[in-house]
Formats: C-alpha cells, sequence, structure tokens
C-alpha cells in the first residue's frame, strides 16, 4: 500500500490536499517493474498517465524517421495528461533498473479536473513544457539537419578549387624539371645575343599574354594550324605543346621566327622551353583562380554568420544575399 508520503515527494503533489491524494491513489495502480520490462509501447492506445515512484526508466521513440531517447527518473509524471490531444503513444518506455510506478486511468481525468484543480493546473503546466521541450528539439534537429546540407555544400564547394590548386602544383613540378631541362639543352649551343633576346621576348609575350583564352572551337583549330607548322619543320612528336600554346591564344605566326632564325635542335629546345613556360603561367593562373574562390567562400561564410561582429548591428541585405548565392552555388 503506498502511503500519501511517499506521493507528496513527487513535486507536482506538493502541498496537495490529503483526501485528494486519498482519491488519486485509490483510482491507480502500481505497478512494479524490473530491468528491461516495458510499461509502455510506440503505437500503442494513450490511455494511462505514470507517476514515477522509485527507479530509473527510458523513453525511447522516433520522429521524422530520427530515432530519440530520453531518461525518465523518479519524481517524474509521464503519459497522457489531462487536455492532452495524443490519440498513440509516440514512445516506449523501458525500465533501466528495477523500479516502481503507479498508472492512473484516462477515463478518470473528468473527475480528477473536478477533485483535485490544483494538480490539474499543474499538470497543464507540465504538459506546455513538454510541448516546449519537443519544439524546441524539433527546431534543434532542423538547425542540424540545415547545417549538415550547408556543411556538406561548403565542402564540395571547397574540395573543388583545393583540388586544382594541388593538381597544379603538382603538374608545376614536372613542367619545371622539362623548363630546367630545355634551358641546359639551349645553354650548350651557341647562341647570339639576338637570338637570345628573341628567344627572350617571346616567352615573355606568351606567359604575359592578358584577356580571355580562346573558346574550345577556336582553339582546336589553332592547335591544328600549330601542329602543322611543327610537322612542317620536322617536329613531329611536339603535338602536346600545339594544345598547350593553342589554350594560350598563341598563333602560328608568332612561332615562325623560331624556325627562320634558328636551327632545327635549337629552335625545338627554345619551344620546350616557352611552351613549358606557358603551362607555368596557365597552372599559376589556375591557383590563384582556386585560391582566390577558397578565400571568396570563408569570406562569404564568415559575414554569412556575423563572425567577429557585434550582437546588433545593421545588415546589408543585397550583400547577404550575394553571400548565400556564394555558398550555395553548387546547387544553382
Amino acid at each position: 500500500m503506498i502511503e500519501k508520503s511517499e506521493l507528496l515527494r513527487v513535486p507536482v503533489f506538493a502541498d496537495i490536499p490529503d483526501d485528494q491524494l486519498a482519491w488519486f491513489l485509490s483510482q491507480s495502480q502500481e505497478q512494479f517493474l524490473k530491468a528491461g520490462d516495458t510499461y509502455i509501447r510506440q503505437g500503442d492506445p494513450a490511455e494511462n498517465m505514470f507517476v514515477i515512484l522509485e527507479g530509473e526508466f527510458q523513453a525511447r521513440g522516433e520522429l521524422n524517421g530520427e530515432t530519440f531517447a530520453f531518461p525518465v527518473k523518479a519524481g517524474e509524471v509521464t503519459g497522457l495528461l489531462p487536455f492532452s490531444r495524443m490519440k498513440r503513444t509516440p514512445v516506449t518506455g523501458r525500465a533501466v533498473s528495477n523500479g516502481r510506478l503507479l498508472r492512473f486511468p484516462s477515463a478518470q481525468f473528468p473527475q480528477l479536473v473536478q477533485k483535485m484543480p490544483e494538480l490539474t493546473t499543474r499538470l497543464v503546466g507540465l504538459m506546455s513544457d513538454r510541448i516546449r521541450e519537443t519544439t524546441r528539439f524539433e527546431q534543434q534537429r532542423d538547425r542540424l539537419a540545415s547545417l549538415g546540407k550547408l556543411s556538406a555544400g561548403l565542402a564540395h564547394e571547397l574540395n573543388n578549387p583545393a583540388s586544382a590548386a594541388k593538381r597544379a602544383a603538382s603538374q608545376l613540378r614536372q613542367i619545371l624539371k622539362k623548363i630546367k631541362d630545355a634551358s641546359h639543352a639551349l645553354g650548350r649551343r651557341e647562341l647570339t645575343p639576338t637570338q637570345r633576346t628573341e628567344i627572350e621576348n617571346l616567352e615573355s609575350s606568351f606567359t604575359q599574354r592578358e584577356g580571355n583564352p580562346p573558346d574550345t572551337l577556336a582553339a582546336s583549330d589553332m592547335e591544328e594550324q600549330i601542329d602543322s607548322l611543327l610537322r612542317s619543320h620536322g617536329q613531329t612528336d611536339l603535338w602536346q605543346l600545339s594544345a598547350d600554346l593553342a589554350r594560350r591564344g598563341v598563333t602560328p605566326a608568332a612561332l615562325e621566327s623560331l624556325f627562320a632564325n634558328l636551327e632545327a635542335a635549337t629552335a625545338r629546345a627554345a619551344l620546350i622551353r616557352i611552351a613549358a613556360s606557358v603551362e607555368v603561367a596557365n597552372l599559376l593562373n589556375e591557383i590563384e583562380s582556386s585560391t582566390s574562390r577558397i578565400s571568396d567562400l570563408v569570406l562569404a561564410i564568415k559575414e554569412y554568420t556575423y563572425m567577429d561582429q557585434a550582437p546588433l548591428q545593421n545588415v546589408d541585405v543585397i550583400k547577404s544575399l550575394e553571400n548565400t548565392l556564394t555558398i550555395l552555388n553548387h546547387k544553382l
């Protein structure tokens, strides 16, 4: 038999008159549970309010496909509460340790409201807290889901330029070796100052060429013309150089002076060095573009979250929208 004093230790029953406590106990059923026992199951009709007297329990359920769990301890009231619209039990309640609880049937709620108005008020407040806690949990879950999507998109946006910069840096090592070998080959040849100046001027003009690169079709036509020029001078294995030079916008006419003023072997070494320098310029542009993209993303996410800024400030709506579009570029 449960004593009234034991029920008074439950916070919502504090200061409730003895006669009301006696009525509540008369309508309740005491239930003993061992560790692992279940007192409610998810999906069952919601027909009881539970007052936890002893032990530790756990409630586990699913919300929008996600599993959640929370502890239920002695002194708490759970299950169906007065004025609740809950029809089905949303969780499964299980004893973590040996415990004891009171099972109060929902059929007695009308009598409870009449006989124990103060307890009813407290239980309604408890239900409001439960709704508020559930709403906060759902909001937190939605925020975490949004953060996960944003993080995945940002990782995707950062990965592309980072991979491009890494790939370009790796290629630079190989191309610098080509430049070194070609420079040694030229160094072993007797070049006049005029020839050296011409090679350096061509190399400088090609690597410092500004403006947008030619489109794919124009570059393809230019590649064929350069390849034909090289083949006409006996250079049949430099097709890759033709592609690199064409992408940079180099014309066949610009290369004519090399073969006009230099012997074939010297012109070949000069052409390899010039093409390698052009490719270095292309890779440096790619690295600069990639790192600029990363910097823009970091700046956008910093401004998007208002990091390092005062909590109250004027907001540039247009700038905020631009930052949003920058971050979500992978979706567009």
